[in-house]
């Protein structure tokens, strides 16, 4: 078992690869293998320990100032590019990201909150921000606004709902499945199989013509994704939780933000968010095969 476990998720993503086409067809499965996922999680959680944290603060002004910053360096050698690099570090915490955290053993707690103000604060900015930048601006500020928040907030309310009123009418069934944390990762395997060959198909089927600024977006998402794990790391680390921090920045809701790039900028753009989701899931099923080996598989 300590095996399969090591193993599941380059397995996982390698089939994504090769078999793209059968991980896009069944790519509606998503939300609701995220709803499970977060669901099982929130079941552990102790709502009397969600409280604001300084360390948001630092992470949200960090996401935000180094967007900005990458944007304008990028922009004096090409606006698409840049533009592909300001919505992989703008772009919210994914939805994901406390189900991963908690595998890793970071505090759920501290990143449920962060991951619920996060959303809802580029919610409010992307509208104003992306009238600076964006091509396609002619969306009302409130309809995108609830836009944003209609995509994201009930996948991350409603398991939350369900878990505290589980915790509070059904104990028994919260701690069968309090018990059975694993659930999660088997979960993560297959959402991964899916979310890594959906963004494969997706570059796939972009112009030729943009083959360079593609492969250019790509790498820039490497190093933009490796920075904010690296960045959120260090903050969370000043707060006792690295785990929280590097999962808070670092990881990102990638389907949200091919839909603004999409939305609000230059559709090429969308490539960068694409590529994001494949070196982010890198990077955790890096993480999560070293802590399964160090666990000894349990």
């Amino acid at each position: 078992m300590q095996k399969i476990r090591t193993y599941a998720l380059p397995i996982a993503m390698l089939l994504g690869v090769v078999a793209h086409d059968i991980a896009d067809s069944i790519g509606f499965l998503t939300p609701y293998l995220l709803f499970l996922m977060l669901l099982v999680s929130y079941s552990k959680l102790d709502f009397r320990a969600m409280r604001l944290s300084p360390m948001y603060g630092w992470m949200l002004a960090g996401q935000i100032v180094l967007a900005w910053v990458v944007y304008g360096l990028v922009c004096l050698w090409n606006p698409i590019v840049a533009e592909g690099a300001f919505i992989c570090l703008f772009c919210p915490t994914a939805t994901s990201a406390p189900v991963v955290a908690a595998m890793l053993g970071g505090n759920l707690s501290l990143l449920v909150g962060y991951s619920l103000l996060c959303n809802i604060v580029v919610a409010l900015l992307s509208p104003l921000f992306f009238s600076f930048i964006g091509v396609n601006t002619e969306l009302v500020f409130v309809d995108s606004c609830l836009i944003i928040c209609r995509q994201v907030l009930p996948l991350l309310l409603l398991p939350l709902l369900i878990a505290a009123m589980v915790g509070r009418f059904a104990p028994r069934v919260q701690e069968y499945v309090r018990s059975h944390q694993s659930i999660s990762f088997y979960l993560w395997v297959v959402a991964l199989f899916i979310v890594v060959g959906r963004s494969v198909n997706f570059v796939m089927q972009q112009p030729t013509d943009y083959i360079p600024k593609e492969i250019a977006m790509a790498l820039l998402a490497l190093l933009c994704c490796v920075a904010q794990f690296v960045l959120g790391r260090k903050i969370g680390a000043k707060y006792g939780d690295k785990v929280a921090g590097a999962q808070g920045m670092g990881q990102k809701n990638t389907v949200l933000a091919i839909w603004m790039a999409l939305t609000y900028l230059h559709p090429i753009a969308s490539v960068a968010p694409a590529s994001y989701v494949i070196w982010q899931n890198i990077i955790n099923s890096t993480q999560l095969a070293l802590k399964v080996r160090k666990d000894g598989g349990k």
